[in-house]
């Protein structure tokens, strides 16, 4: 099975590389689709998609650096492992599943496999240790797979800037098969229906409401029937919220208590500290009555909705 080219990418501008993206499924979707992916939920990629998203399509920090030193990685991955890799300046297209794109950072040469290059902060290391491999690549590589045939796909990353690795994936049929049918019920059941998918818990659809709806009007409506269901369940969670905090509560005072005056404990691997921090903080309301002027000067308005039950 080959690949088919859907688009060809060479002189291609970053806009219409962004709009060719709404055309399908590509491999960095796969995670978001999957519920796996901390930055964006899958009703903003529904938005996307369908052309309604409220969001910036400028590139990140992160994702700047990442595609500048793309090419880095690429060079470094070909230097210790003495393999040859090309570009393939193309949008490739699952020849079954047309919803099925990639959009691939390196094939090597002679073989049927492909490379992703990543960079990834310090912070980040410990989710490539040893075997380790940030589950929502992992995805991305398999639906490279899935499009291309190809049997095995090369993660290689660039660490903090100065610690290098890579790892092979092989191609796994059983998690492919998953990523088509999930990727198939979303493209079909959704985007192209025009029918949003279920919101979630995830901070990503808690920005993307925020973005959707940043300002309240004066109106009011009646709710459905639905709500009773969620506001069940919310009390519920809330119930079962407050008895956990009252625990851990507790847990922390009985530690407290052992502890006593003494700034820091030891047990086994873990340091426990409670000690006394001292800060300084401007008296907003005294300012504002001895320094009304001054105050209305520096003063900065900010709004936000907030959430309440009565």
């Amino acid at each position: 099975m080959n690949a088919t080219v859907f688009k060809s990418t060479h002189d291609m501008t970053h806009e219409e590389w962004l709009q060719v993206r709404t055309k399908g499924i590509g491999g960095s979707d796969a995670s978001i689709i999957a519920g796996i992916n901390k930055w964006k939920s899958p009703m903003g990629l529904y938005l996307e998609k369908v052309g309604q998203s409220p969001l910036e399509s400028t590139a990140g920090e992160a994702a700047y650096w990442g595609n500048t030193l793309e090419e880095l990685v690429a060079q470094e991955f070909s230097k210790r492992t003495g393999f040859k890799i090309r570009k393939r300046n193309a949008i490739l297209q699952h020849p079954e599943h047309s919803f099925m794109l990639a959009n691939v950072d390196r094939l090597i040469v002679g073989v049927n496999e492909g490379l992703e290059c990543k960079t990834a902060s310090e912070y980040l290391k410990k989710e490539w240790e040893n075997e380790e491999i940030p589950a929502a690549y992992l995805l991305q590589c398999q639906h490279y797979m899935a499009v291309t045939g190809y049997q095995a796909w090369w993660i290689a990353v660039l660490i903090g800037g100065n610690k290098f690795i890579y790892k092979k994936v092989d191609r796994d049929e059983e998690l492919i098969s998953y990523l088509i049918d999930i990727e198939k019920n979303f493209w079909e059941n959704h985007v192209m229906k025009g029918v949003p998918p279920e919101i979630d818990g995830s901070q990503a659809s808690s920005d993307l409401l925020n973005a959707l709806y940043p300002n309240s009007y004066e109106s009011e409506i009646e709710l459905p029937e639905e709500v009773s269901t969620y506001l069940d369940a919310l009390e519920q969670v809330n119930s079962e919220l407050k008895s956990l905090d009252e625990r851990k509560k507790e847990y922390e005072n009985k530690i407290k208590q052992v502890i006593g005056d003494n700034e820091k404990g030891y047990w086994k691997d873990k340091t426990i500290t409670w000690k006394t921090v001292k800060s300084t903080r401007l008296d907003n309301k005294k300012f504002k009555e001895e320094q009304p002027d001054l105050f209305q000067k520096y003063a900065k308005e900010t709004s936000y909705r907030r959430f309440q039950i009565k």
